[in-house]
């Protein structure tokens, strides 16, 4: 799945900034860039654009109120320097806010929850050149790795990096277990220690407080017990006592 998308910024070095971290990603091709919204605005009326990198403060109108102006728009991720506007941006069902100087990894996290939605948008389109896998990328070491999420079997935390097992491996990085389970969808994994985040699909059974994932047995916290129980036996509470 090819990802198009523009970027509208005011400033000529943040519209560079996000263009170098885009080109990390093959499968994200920058349609064009703008300096105001306005600008833009024929480009999105022939409705072929996934996403909108969008700073708020550019002279004659501002992201915000250029959003209000559209009656629809694709998914748009904020890029802005203020930090007072988040509220208002997701009350127009923005994506993500991101805060300038943006880092790359949390530029990462944006990227994935992207392809996540437009993959899910998507998945019943019919052209096959939209068929694909859902998955995240994951910075390890200098590279970004592709991760099927069909693959992964539990996550585990590492202090300030994680380790995601995979049916192909294992693959560290410089992340949180809290980032990445806010990435991953909550209909398949689970929390189910401050320290692990597991597929539910890849369980294979529960002994007491222990889920057994591939040869792992893995502890189930006190304060995450309850409800991780029940998202892996799918709400069955009589099975629970």
């Amino acid at each position: 799945m090819t990802i198009k998308c523009i970027i509208i910024d005011d400033e000529p070095l943040a519209i560079e900034v996000i263009e170098s971290f885009l080109e990390e990603f093959k499968n994200i091709e920058i349609i064009d860039t703008f300096k105001s919204p306005i600008e833009a605005l024929p480009l999105l009326e022939e409705g072929d654009i996934d996403a909108i990198f969008l700073d708020i403060n550019m002279p004659r109108m501002n992201g915000l109120e250029f959003l209000k102006s559209l009656h629809e728009y694709p998914q748009v991720i904020i890029t802005t320097a203020y930090k007072e506007y988040a509220l208002e941006s997701y009350e127009l069902e923005v994506l993500d806010y991101l805060v300038k100087p943006i880092s790359f990894n949390r530029f990462l996290k944006s990227i994935n929850k992207l392809t996540a939605r437009l993959i899910t948008i998507k998945k019943h389109d019919p052209s096959p050149e939209l068929v694909q896998p859902a998955h995240i990328f994951l910075k390890v070491d200098k590279k970004l790795v592709k991760i099927l999420l069909s693959d992964i079997l539990f996550i585990e935390s590492l202090k300030d990096y994680i380790r995601v097992s995979t049916l192909e491996g294992s693959f560290l990085s410089h992340k949180s277990l809290t980032s990445i389970s806010e990435e991953l969808p909550s209909e398949n994994f689970v929390r189910v220690h401050k320290s692990y985040t597991i597929a539910i699909d890849k369980v294979k059974a529960i002994e007491g407080n222990l889920v057994e994932v591939s040869d792992k047995r893995i502890p189930i916290g006190r304060n995450y017990a309850i409800h991780a129980k029940q998202r892996i036996l799918k709400n069955q509470s009589n099975l629970l006592k």
